[in-house]
């Protein structure tokens, strides 16, 4: 925070500084948007990734003016822009995966949950080995147990649900069957992705794995998830009579919104993604009465928060570091989109989806985005990869992230269905 309001100057200017950057991000982000949509034909938020990239701080952000200093500079750390807009675009990315909670079928959901579990193993555990050793086999690391290859394994198992929701979410395909698999299975994905990540840590730190302690994590980010969601079910109803009790105006979504950014907040406080929370609260309050009023509250947040967590997610990518290694970049990103298809896709062959099924879940489940980088920013500020391995895990997450809403759209639009017909006529 220091160096932010070094840059910044006094709170006001740190403050305005912000501001403006919204209002830059805002108006890009529509532009680009409406431009994607109307004459590219591709979702929005392709287009909202690109406006980042283009006016982030390795692009023309340096050069943008702004409050004492250029609109989006560089910053050192885990992710290259202040804590104040990355806090921002968080928010974003909560109440999106609120909203897609409140879209969600619940009956569907949990029809679906073991097909999904079966899904985010594979989207795992196949990355994983195969990003792993192909960081040996090139040489980047002198074993499978390397710190440089335990972390690019990590990096590829990660998969953002953000992208994918959106993109489901805007073709109407969330209570799909494959639609409620991806999402399901890219939760659980983010749980199973604390519990790697806490094993590679675990491994660069002390050199050897404590199957015990290993196996409390496990069982600790499982249990707080079903807990949690079980008691956000069990009670939704009488949350939503208790709103109901108030007759300010806007009191139902503050408080609703209040409750989401409260259960964010536990699950980060207990090593879990705050997205996780979000979801969960949205998924229990789907079945009340009140669903479509707070969904219908909430969307007019998410016009506002969603597109600035796509456009900072844009921002992250470093062209220059992606160029320090290209074979490297290339093969890697090869394999970790051939490895999450393949991983997650041969499961839902496995239950009960035909092929075209199978491809929308696993190119559903393709797109690494923050979760990818934000690993990566842990293993390179514990000297685990180098800036060059760290260019190339950028690489990966601008291409898988960048290709999924291209591929998933053309998938979803074919009117078959993506379930085997025998299972279509039980």
């Amino acid at each position: 925070m220091a160096e932010n309001m070094a840059h910044g100057g006094s709170p006001v200017e740190v403050a305005a500084h912000l501001v403006l950057q919204l209002a830059v991000i805002l108006a890009t982000a529509k532009l680009f948007a409406e431009a994607f949509e109307r004459w590219l034909k591709q979702p929005p938020v392709l287009g909202e990734l690109v406006a980042g990239m283009l006016i982030g701080p390795y692009a023309l952000g340096k050069f943008i003016p702004g409050i004492n200093g250029p609109l989006f500079r560089p910053i050192e750390g885990v992710v290259p822009i202040s804590n104040e807009l990355w806090s921002v675009a968080q928010l974003g990315a909560v109440i999106l995966l609120f909203l897609v909670g409140l879209e969600t079928d619940l009956s569907l959901f949990l029809r679906y949950a073991g097909k999904a579990l079966f899904v985010a193993i594979g989207g795992v555990l196949f990355p994983f080995f195969f990003s792993n050793a192909l960081t040996v086999w090139l040489g980047y690391a002198d074993s499978y147990l390397h710190p440089s290859a335990l972390f690019m394994g990590a990096v590829s198992t990660a998969t953002s649900v953000g992208i994918t929701a959106r993109v489901l979410s805007e073709l109407r395909k969330l209570n799909v069957p494959e639609g409620v698999t991806i999402l399901a299975a890219a939760v659980i994905d983010d749980v199973l992705g604390i519990i790697v990540l806490a094993i590679v840590g675990s491994l660069v730190a002390v050199g050897k794995i404590e199957p015990l302690q290993l196996c409390a994590i496990a069982i600790k980010a499982f249990g707080i998830w079903v807990i949690l969601t079980a008691l956000a079910i069990v009670i939704a109803p009488k949350l939503v009579r208790f709103l109901r009790l108030f007759n300010s105006e806007g009191a139902t979504l503050v408080l609703t919104v209040s409750l989401c950014f409260l259960i964010s907040s536990l699950m980060e406080s207990f090593g879990l993604a705050m997205i996780i929370g979000a979801y969960a609260l949205g998924l229990a309050f789907s079945r009340t009465e009140a669903a479509r009023h707070i969904e219908e509250a909430v969307r007019q947040v998410a016009h506002i928060l969603v597109p600035i967590f796509f456009v900072v997610m844009g921002m992250l990518v470093d062209f220059e570091r992606m160029l320090t290694a290209l074979l490297f970049g290339f093969l890697l990103t090869l394999l970790a989109i051939l490895s999450k298809v393949g991983g997650c896709g041969f499961p839902a062959l496995l239950s009960g989806f035909n092929l075209l099924g199978a491809s929308r879940i696993g190119f559903g489940m393709m797109p690494r985005g923050e979760v990818a980088l934000i690993i990566a920013g842990v293993g390179l500020a514990k000297g685990a990869i180098n800036l060059q391995e760290f260019g190339v895990a950028i690489m990966m997450t601008f291409v898988t992230t960048l290709l999924a809403p291209i591929l998933l759209v053309p998938l979803f639009k074919a009117e078959s269905s993506g379930l085997r017909t025998a299972q279509v006529k039980r």
